[in-house]
C-alpha cells in the first residue's frame, strides 16, 4: 500500500510571527483520519520569524526530534540544556517524566525554517534526556543516513522507539532503495524538491504512507531532500 499525503491537504495555521502546516491533527487542527501513523504522532512545518518563538511549555512522554531546513533554532529546557540548531543537525529530546522548554528563532533578521517531529515512545515515565548530532550534506548525498534509531547505531541520535529514521539527498539520476523487514511500515516525507517513491511522484512537503511493502525504490529524484521513517508495528 502506497498512500499519498498530499502537501496542500495538510492542516495549515498562520499566527503572524508563526506559519505552521500540520501532516497530523495537532492544536486546532483535527481531522480523524489523520492523528498519525504508526508510532508517527507529529510533524510540523514550521516558519518562524526573526527574534520570535516557543516560550517556555511542558512536554512528557513523547520522543521529539527537531530538524532545521533553513535559519537556525535556539533551544533552551529545564535539563540545563542551552543549543543553537542548525541545517544539518539533528536534536532528540525525550520528555519521559516531564520537561519545560523554549523554542527561538535565532536570528533577528532571517526566518527559520524547521520540521518538529513527534515519535511516541516504546515506554512512558523514562528519564527526559537531549542529544544533538550534525550530519552533513555529503553524508547524505545518494545515500540513506542513518540520523535517529534505537539504539544509536551509526552515530545517529537514540529514541525511545523501534523506529529508525533517515535522510538523503538525491539529485539527477540518483536512484537508492530500502528493504522493508516483514512487519515494518514506514512513512516518507519530502523536505524539499520532487522524487518517485516506488513509480509515484511526490514534491515538497507531500508525504507517504507504505505498508505490506518489501522495499522502497526512490528515482527520478529533481533536487530533493527526504526523511524516511522506519517503524515496527
Amino acid at each position: 500500500m502506497i498512500a499519498i499525503r498530499k502537501a496542500e491537504d495538510r492542516g495549515h495555521a498562520n499566527h503572524g510571527w508563526l506559519d505552521s502546516h500540520h501532516t497530523f491533527s495537532f492544536a486546532d487542527y483535527y481531522d480523524p483520519r489523520e492523528m498519525g501513523f504508526g508510532s508517527l504522532r507529529v510533524i510540523n512545518e514550521d516558519r518562524v520569524a526573526p527574534g520570535m518563538g516557543f516560550g517556555k511549555h511542558p512536554h512528557r512522554d513523547m520522543e521529539i526530534i527537531s530538524y532545521v531546513i533553513d535559519g537556525a533554532l535556539e533551544h533552551r529546557d529545564s535539563m540545563g540544556t542551552g543549543s543553537v540548531i542548525r541545517p544539518g543537525d539533528v536534536q532528540r529530546m525525550s520528555a519521559g517524566t516531564g520537561v519545560t522548554h523554549s523554542e527561538y528563532n535565532h536570528s533577528r533578521a532571517d526566518l527559520v525554517h524547521f520540521l518538529q517531529i513527534w515519535i511516541e515512545p516504546k515506554a512512558d515515565g523514562i528519564p527526559p534526556s537531549y542529544e544533538q548530532k550534525h550530519f552533513t550534506v555529503d553524508e547524505k548525498r545518494g545515500r540513506l543516513r542513518l540520523v535517529a534509531s534505537p539504539d544509536g547505531a551509526d552515530g545517529s541520535v537514540t529514541v525511545h522507539q523501534d523506529a529508525w529514521l533517515y535522510a538523503s539527498v538525491l539529485e539527477d539520476g540518483d536512484t537508492v532503495r530500502h528493504a522493508l523487514a516483514s512487519g515494518h511500515h514506514a512513512y516518507v516525507h519530502v523536505v524539499k524538491g520532487a522524487i518517485k517513491v516506488n513509480g509515484v511522484a511526490v514534491g515538497t512537503g507531500d508525504g507517504v504512507k507504505v505498508a505490506g511493502e518489501s522495499e522502497l525504490v526512490f528515482s527520478d529524484a529533481n533536487g530533493a531532500e527526504i526523511l524516511l521513517f522506519d517503524m515496527a508495528d
